[in-house]
């Protein structure tokens, strides 16, 4: 017995050194659809739109050229979080896998002596739901912490802190603010709404910004100027964040990783591969390990490399079947030459719509494959719920450059190529262009190797790729696929 008690001892005391020796806590913090271009840091035009996020920028690493993997919220976060692709993890679109074959960060960071909380896309983050978080913050508390309150962000992150503390373990935290997702400050679809939440700050449509990809309207701006506030929101709810952060004393223990999930809910922007649909603004704060104020602009880093980099910072082992690369030698201040292309990848629409989609991006060129514009399919997506896409579809009627921008976003084309530094709204589509037969040829090897070596389903259709015959079958036997999922999966809630 006094045996036992001794050797209980021990072990508790060795956790507690070990959980605060060289292990950091992680705070990861990511915003809900939002462009990179749309903080202040990284080009917005809109004065103090995202001061929490520059400062945070300033105080560690951000990444010019970072992206996430897909372009919608719930395959695209399980990326993040599994280090593998959606045809890896087999989360390809908004429906759960029970028994995943892969461990979550969850497992590998509660294996490794920490201890894991989240607040917000709880149902989007893991395979499926719930899952074995040690503390999901709102739990019994929801409807006192809505996901839009920016003073919800602060009690929830000191929730999880203490909670931490109590169990004597370093944290791994998942905070993720709802906002620029719709429904956008006093906006939701179609109508204005009230809203409780204001932002810092507001905006009139005539100051905001328009993207080259969306047309100039009095509708569009007013959809927008609802959106930048929204974001102004977002800045807001990490302010608050940070802030709960700084009051627990454990800022200089913490590792902050921040970023946004995809672009923007918008035509050509969100559910896409395009430039703007991926890129994210990806900052690291690390005391003591990043020096602060710098601006990576030689690696290119994407939401597959998350789950490798943060084993690398908590000390733990990478399992097998990862198919990211670590940046953590980077955040060292190291080279790592091989951090210069990133693989993209999109499936499946919230309404089970599949229009399988492929992508290489290097700093200066994106390749897509669409193999489900080979049938004449129409896309079908969230952008097409906004008013800015049905200002689109209207304006289309007399409007040629409209109906040119209509007509890529709905149809598209089976290869698309773009010259980003030249065109970073992806426009100008040069597939066809001999000038850049070289750089299309080494983009599509790059592709194709990463799809075979990871046994990419679509790899099939992508050596295919001009047999327009043959991708119109490959994509309709998916969307079968798909509708029967989703046929099974309604039986299955009828019969509990």
């Amino acid at each position: 017995m006094i045996r036992d008690v001794f050797y209980l001892l021990i072990a508790l005391a060795s956790s507690v050194l070990f959980a605060h020796a060289d292990r950091p806590n992680i705070l990861f913090i990511s915003v809900d659809d939002m462009n990179c271009d749309s903080v202040g840091v990284y080009g917005s035009p809109l004065k103090d739109i995202t001061p929490h996020m520059d400062r945070l920028a300033s105080e560690g690493v951000r990444f010019e050229y970072a992206h996430v993997t897909v372009g919608n919220c719930y395959p695209g976060r399980n990326v993040m979080f599994t280090g593998r692709t959606p045809h890896s993890n087999l989360v390809e679109g908004f429906y759960a896998i029970k028994e995943p074959h892969y461990p979550h960060v969850v497992d590998l960071m509660k294996e490794g002596g920490y201890f894991t909380g989240i607040f917000g896309k709880e149902s989007h983050t893991t395979p499926y739901y719930p899952y074995a978080w040690d503390m999901e913050m709102a739990e019994g508390v929801r409807e006192e912490n809505h996901i839009k309150d920016a003073g919800a962000y602060y009690r929830m992150t000191a929730k999880g802190i203490a909670a931490s503390e109590d169990a004597e373990k370093p944290f791994c935290l998942l905070i993720n603010i709802s906002d620029p997702h719709l429904p956008f400050y006093r906006w939701s679809r179609r109508q204005e709404i009230e809203d409780p939440y204001a932002p810092s700050q507001l905006y009139t449509p005539e100051e905001i910004p328009v993207p080259g990809y969306l047309p100039d309207t009095p509708n569009v701006r007013r959809e927008l100027a609802h959106y930048y506030m929204s974001v102004s929101r977002a800045d807001d709810c990490l302010g608050e964040t940070l802030r709960a952060l700084s009051e627990s004393g454990q800022a200089d223990d913490t590792v902050v990783v921040f970023l946004s999930d995809h672009g923007m809910p918008f035509p050509l922007a969100k559910t896409c591969l395009y430039h703007h649909s991926t890129r994210t603004p990806w900052m690291v704060r690390w005391p003591g390990q990043i020096k602060a104020g710098i601006h990576d602009t030689d690696h290119m880093i994407s939401a597959l490399d998350l789950l490798p980099t943060l084993l690398d910072v908590a000390g733990i082992g990478h399992p097998k079947g990862l198919e990211g690369r670590s940046f953590y030698q980077v955040l060292k201040g190291k080279k790592q030459p091989e951090l210069d292309h990133v693989i993209k990848e999109y499936n499946e629409s919230s309404g089970r719509r599949r229009h399988p989609m492929r992508a290489v991006q290097t700093k200066r060129f994106n390749y897509i494959f669409n193999p489900w514009a080979a049938g004449g399919r129409k896309f079908q997506a969230a952008g097409q719920g906004t008013l800015s896409y049905r200002e689109m579809v209207t304006l289309a009627e007399t409007d040629p450059p409209t109906a040119k921008l209509l007509q890529q976003y709905d149809y598209r084309v089976v290869e698309e190529f773009f010259d980003i530094e030249k065109d970073p709204d992806n426009l100008n589509n040069l597939i066809d262009n001999p000038d850049y037969k070289d750089e299309i040829a080494a983009h599509r090897a790059m592709l194709g190797e990463f799809m075979d070596k990871t046994n990419d389903p679509v790899f099939a259709a992508f050596r295919k790729r001009e047999d327009s015959s043959y991708l119109d079958g490959f994509v309709e036997a998916q969307q079968a696929e798909a509708f029967r999922r989703r046929h099974v999966t309604k039986e299955q809630d009828q019969s509990r």
